[in-house]
């Protein structure tokens, strides 16, 4: 076990980051003495080393404003070569053209499963007939010309800790192996309603503890763009299915980066939601006040489409009352084509660069990388600021201490008696679910729900839970007090390119340091997106592995967020999918 005097010590605020070395300062960024204050822009002479990694970029092609101006800019470049038009409505335009049917979509992709995923490992359970069933389904319902949902007859993929009644939920455990759902979770039942097809159930790491998909009791998952690499986790099985065309789009959860981060691994777009937006009833819990289900697919405009087909404003109409729910109102984002997007579709916004999230510990190229991307919104007439967060490194041992501690009081029911258990038992019932646990609960499991009962235990919670709660107050105030004047902070999605195969699951520690970017969204209840950027390499600077972007915004602000995403994506020139499109012949 990892101890845990080796994650948190105490501090000012009863936490503090070990290592030491990670994220400490950026070059010459002037320190900002209170929260809500700033160093305007970015490109300040205080600022040069900032200022001479941006010269070298490759875009030429200046904001408004700049010396060097130009009327042409990077969206207008791009406009012919763009790939990043949405596939559910290509998808669509074709079933209206009679040049596909859902059938023959359906089959085109258990076809891809059926010889591509041996190799992968996304999926742990498919569901053939059943997909094939509502395809036909839907098919009869377009010929009777009955009015349909844009994701009528769309394939769709499902975490394998969210509930469908027609499969099994394992949410990657032995402890729950051939468990079968009683009921749909809210969000299967929204995609039900809107005539989806339902491939299959997503590998994950065991009851969404990891960071790699490596510790699902089943085979782990592998990144399609290089099978020596991981696809990040926990949601890696969906991350891999959508970058590998396993599947138009998919649902994963965010307990702490669980969206994010296998989404820039494989190369795609992922959307973590405010929390409560989305209903969280038939989700298998690990940290209920940080897990949110949120969309995965392959552009901004599909992540949109299925965001807004899940979210809770669906179930509010139905004047249904939900208690994982919070009340908001939003409106459904605008996202153009490229051709009738402005010249500058992001002027007038604000951004501001966390400037302890381009520090130290950031792997070769990741820093250079993100400060192009940060060029490219400057290109598309975005103003960008440099902000320092005081709380940013109290993020992590917070999100860990609470994380840990709330999934030992939730895994306590598995006990082997209500779920799983044993073949052969001893008479003894303390054994018995002892042994039940330690048979059926992976290593990194029992580690965490060790950690947090530790946590937990009399003369320990008011050192290490309440003071964790503090500092998740205080990240929290930060980040929103930062989002009171800019419209998204900006940080790299993941500080390191996609991992190798059992590279960081024999090294706990190095592992939890990982989740450094994303934590603290989830401590603070804000969505965030993240957006393929460039190509990276790995640690031998020979494989191309893709690079995310992360975009976070104010509570219930997925609109405007989805928004400036997509503007960003395309104006990005890269490809989608690891491999040829496979749909090219039909769309």
């Amino acid at each position: 076990l990892v101890p845990i005097a080796e994650l948190v010590v105490k501090s000012s605020y009863g936490l503090r980051l070990l290592p030491t070395h990670l994220l400490r300062s950026f070059g010459k960024t002037r320190e900002v003495p209170v929260s809500g204050s700033s160093t305007r822009g970015l490109f300040t002479s205080d600022n040069r080393e900032i200022e001479e990694m941006m010269n070298t970029a490759v875009f030429s092609h200046r904001c408004p404003g700049r010396v060097g101006c130009r009327t042409t800019t990077l969206i207008e470049l791009s406009r012919s070569r763009t790939t990043c038009t949405s596939l559910i409505r290509r998808i669509n335009t074709a079933m209206h053209k009679k040049r596909l049917s859902a059938q023959d979509l359906t089959k085109i992709y258990i076809d891809r499963v059926r010889t591509e995923d041996h190799t992968l490992n996304s999926y742990i359970e498919i569901d053939e007939r059943g997909a094939m069933e509502q395809a036909r389904i839907v098919d009869k319902k377009r010929a009777s010309g009955e009015v349909l949902h844009e994701l009528a007859g769309i394939p769709l993929a499902i975490k394998d800790n969210i509930c469908v009644k027609t499969l099994p939920t394992t949410a990657g455990s032995k402890m729950l192996y051939g468990h079968g759902s009683t009921y749909d979770a809210e969000v299967v039942r929204s995609l039900k309603e809107c005539d989806s097809i339902l491939l299959g159930k997503t590998n994950m790491d065991e009851f969404g503890m990891g960071s790699t998909s490596e510790s699902s009791a089943s085979a782990p998952t592998r990144n399609p763009w290089n099978i020596a690499h991981v696809p990040g986790g926990s949601s890696g099985g969906s991350a891999a299915a959508v970058s590998a065309q396993l599947c138009v789009a998919a649902l994963g959860t965010d307990t702490g980066g669980s969206i994010r981060q296998p989404s820039a691994f494989c190369g795609v777009v992922g959307l973590k939601p405010t929390y409560g937006t989305v209903s969280r009833h038939g989700l298998v819990a690990y940290c209920s006040s940080f897990d949110t289900i949120g969309a995965i697919a392959s552009t901004v405009q599909d992540t949109a489409i299925l965001h807004e087909a899940i979210r809770a404003s669906n179930k509010m109409w139905r004047g249904e009352y939900d208690s994982s729910l919070r009340q908001a109102t939003s409106r459904a984002p605008i996202l153009l084509n490229a051709s009738h997007l402005e010249s500058y579709p992001l002027k007038g916004r604000r951004f501001a660069v966390i400037a302890e999230a381009i520090g130290e510990g950031l792997a070769l190229g990741i820093r250079e990388c993100f400060m192009k991307s940060v060029k490219q919104i400057e290109n598309l007439g975005g103003s960008v600021d440099l902000v320092s967060c005081k709380t940013f490194d109290l993020g992590l041992p917070a999100y860990y201490v609470i994380a840990l501690s709330e999934a030992s009081s939730n895994l306590a029911r598995l006990d082997g008696v209500r779920y799983g258990g044993l073949e052969e038992l001893c008479g003894d019932s303390v054994g018995d679910i002892r042994n039940s646990r330690a048979q059926a609960l992976g290593a990194e499991v029992r580690r965490r729900v060790l950690m947090g009962t530790y946590m937990l235990s009399s003369g320990y919670s008011d050192e290490y839970y309440s003071r964790a709660k503090q500092a998740q107050r205080a990240v929290c105030n930060e980040l929103k007090n930062y989002l009171r004047q800019y419209d998204a902070l900006l940080t790299p999605a993941t500080a390191d390119v996609a991992y190798r195969m059992g590279e960081k699951i024999l090294d706990p520690l190095q592992m939890y340091t990982g989740d450094i970017m994303t934590v603290n969204v989830n401590l603070a209840g804000l969505p965030a997106i993240v957006v393929r950027s460039r190509a990276g390499v790995d640690h031998e600077g020979v494989e191309h592995l893709p690079l995310g972007m992360q975009f976070i915004g104010p509570h219930f602000g997925e609109s405007q967020l989805l928004e400036i995403a997509h503007a960003f994506e395309v104006s990005t020139i890269s490809t989608k999918f690891p491999e040829r499109d496979i749909l090219s012949s039909y769309l």
